[in-house]
């Protein structure tokens, strides 16, 4: 067995691991850390499962012998094309908001899975100097979702400007979620952000930027083009300044007093004028520090060194 390739494969289980997720084959080959030929892959995996490192259930591979994760995947999975349909038709309709200049679906869903209690999670792209302008007005319509009980539906969590599409936290967790952001609604702008984000390659050299390509979406209603037109100066200078502060007052407020969302997860916002998103030392910070555990479990288990 070729130890750089079977290590590679295991730091690849484990972090699926965290969420449950047995793997097929080709995703293992598209999340190993090195380039591994399909032959010498082929074999080592042979060799996980024959050694019992690994199981094979069905065509998926875990670190558990466990067949109730795969019934669990292929539910998901089933799930996730019927909620990806309706999302893509919500990211048309949120693309017309002012200053929107890309919609990405983010999440579990981009990974092709959904659970009991799904939520849509979308990667907003606006134009620079106006995010806060563009979430505020998304948000705003968000509310009116809860009048019909499809506010799971409109997850808009984490929005970047033009200004600044490079992700400033570089690690596996934020790497895996670039690299599977499926790109819905934009004209070009998610080149851009592929493109400033290179850095990912370094984590999944076998990830081709090349092959994701938003559906491009150069029509803006009449509607849209006149807010941007009336809010494209110093008013709207004004505005997303002072809705910046207000929300950033608030998150912090919520932070302070240590809320938690229906789920239990620690409610946070990490805000800046060109972005907004959850805030790192939450949940990004818990998803590492698991990862990193479970590895540290398995050297002490197998007596070798997957760090």
């Amino acid at each position: 067995m070729q130890f750089e390739t079977g290590v590679s494969i295991i730091k690849v289980l484990t972090y699926f691991d965290i969420f449950d997720y047995p793997v097929s084959g080709d995703e293992i080959a598209f999340f190993l850390e090195r380039p591994a030929d399909s032959d010498v892959l082929s074999e080592t995996l042979q060799e996980l499962v024959e050694e019992k490192y690994i199981f094979l259930i069905q065509d998926f591979y875990s670190l558990h012998n466990d067949a109730a994760l795969v019934t669990r995947r292929l539910t998901g999975n089933r799930k996730a094309q019927s909620l990806l349909q309706i999302a893509q038709g919500i990211s048309r309709f949120l693309f017309q908001f002012p200053f929107v200049r890309g919609i990405g679906i983010s999440g579990s869903l981009s990974k092709n899975f959904a659970g009991e209690n799904a939520d849509i999670d979308y990667f907003i792209i606006t134009k620079a100097n106006r995010l806060w302008l563009a979430r505020t007005l998304m948000h705003a319509f968000k509310k009116l979702s809860f009048l019909t009980g499809r506010q799971h539906w409109y997850c808009m969590n984490y929005y970047v400007d033009e200004a600044m599409l490079e992700i400033r936290e570089k690690n596996i967790y934020t790497a895996i979620e670039v690299i599977t952001l499926f790109p819905v609604q934009g004209d070009g702008v998610f080149d851009a952000f592929f493109r400033e984000n290179k850095w990912v390659n370094a984590y999944y050299p076998n990830w081709n930027r090349a092959e994701c390509r938003e559906k491009t979406n150069a029509h803006q209603s009449g509607l849209k083009r006149i807010m941007e037109w009336f809010m494209d100066n110093r008013l709207g200078d004004w505005l997303d300044d002072y809705f910046m502060r207000v929300t950033t007052r608030r998150w912090k407020k919520k932070e302070d007093e240590k809320r938690v969302s229906i789920s239990g997860a620690r409610m946070g916002l990490h805000t800046d004028k060109h972005f907004s998103k959850p805030n790192p030392v939450f949940l990004q910070r818990d998803i590492l520090t698991s990862y990193n555990n479970r590895l540290s479990r398995l050297e002490e288990k197998w007596e070798k060194s997957y760090l």
